[in-house]
């Protein structure tokens, strides 16, 4: 593909893949209060903040909206951009424990084994030893298998950010193998220097012109009628 049509297909892939699953999958399962953990004691004070009272909406605000908010598109992110680099033939998937892509970066011509990240704040203090240590483990074993890898052919690629947004835990895993963030990723796994900011901008334009259906409000009331209809909460 050429840059355009990947940065085509590319945003065809968050459009279709990301946010439209992440729609139908808030549909089907966050409406439902059998997918909940309840504190009971602080959904009603979460009630109280966001209705100024406990009331079958706001227990369902309460849960809905950092079930929907939050972990429910993050966790999967990461997971759907590293199947759509093997889809779009960027990469293919990781045969080496620890590593989750592997492709010919685009700038040096060398193969690289990657671990991906989202952000530039996705790790903190107790990550960074075992991630040297993971990382270290495959260069051993490349030693002993006399393949031709060395200490920058390992690298972690953070999907979106600037390097001066690097968190210090990011920093200390550089100095000893290369963390690629932002612009510099996109272009060694691409080949277009410029990618990164143009796949920004189409994204946030797509987003801009995306039609929710209202699906967030109309996903709250469902889990509020299941919630008035439960025998967990008395509103008398």
């Amino acid at each position: 593909m050429n840059e355009n049509q990947l940065l085509e297909a590319i945003t065809k892939y968050f459009k279709e893949v990301i946010f439209e699953n992440h729609k139908n999958n808030v549909l089907k399962n966050h409406t439902k209060l059998s997918s909940y953990q309840i504190n009971p004691i602080l959904v009603k004070y979460l009630s109280k903040i966001l209705e100024d009272n406990f009331t079958p909406l706001g227990i369902a605000k309460a849960l809905y909206y950092p079930r929907v908010l939050g972990t429910s598109i993050s966790t999967s992110f990461g997971t759907r951009i590293q199947k759509m680099f093997v889809e779009l033939n960027l990469a293919k998937g990781s045969l080496i424990p620890e590593m989750d892509i592997e492709f010919v970066d685009k700038v040096d011509n060398r193969k690289k084994y990657c671990q991906l990240k989202s952000g530039p704040n996705t790790i903190n203090a107790g990550d960074v030893g075992p991630l040297i240590r993971k990382f270290s483990k495959v260069s051993n074993l490349a030693r002993t298998n006399t393949m031709s890898l060395n200490n920058s052919d390992l690298i972690l690629g953070v999907l979106y950010g600037e390097q001066s947004q690097l968190s210090q835990h990011y920093k200390k895993i550089d100095a000893t193998y290369p963390v690629y963030i932002g612009t510099e990723f996109w272009h060694r796994i691409t080949g277009y220097s410029d990618f990164y900011a143009k796949l920004v901008s189409i994204l946030d334009k797509m987003i801009l012109e995306l039609d929710t259906e209202n699906f967030f409000e109309e996903g709250c009331q469902k889990l509020a009628v299941e919630i008035e209809a439960s025998t967990l909460f008395d509103f008398e």
